[in-house]
């Protein structure tokens, strides 16, 4: 079977995939951005880095430790608001005053990190 009939088709499926593909590159850098935002405007980097410990552990092993379990968005959401201590540390980490929006935000940055 000739393809001749089929190449406008075939050629807009090759410019929506492009398209989409574009569209999804720009959103997850968007997303990254907006994360180290959202953590900066909490003073979050006071006491974390993304590469290195400070008083807190870094994002990479946070990231690295609890990278794909079951529920981990929730649990660590849960745990920044109520803060707490014992699993990186000595030094318990305040409860932190961060809507649900912005939380979920910072979360899911710290568990881009690579």
């Amino acid at each position: 079977m000739p393809l001749r009939p089929y190449m406008d088709v075939i050629k807009k499926m090759r410019a929506f995939s492009l398209l989409v593909s574009c569209a999804l590159l720009v959103a997850t850098t968007a997303h990254a951005e907006d994360g180290a935002k959202v953590a900066a405007k909490y003073n979050c980097l006071a006491c974390h880095a993304v590469d290195h410990k400070i008083v807190g552990p870094s994002y990479h092993d946070v990231a690295n430790k609890y990278r794909g379990q079951p529920g981990i968005e929730a649990k660590l959401m849960k745990k920044v608001k109520e803060g707490g201590g014992g699993t990186w540390g000595t030094i318990a980490m305040p409860a932190q005053q961060i809507g649900d929006d912005d939380l979920k935000v910072i979360v899911k940055w710290v568990l881009s990190q690579k």
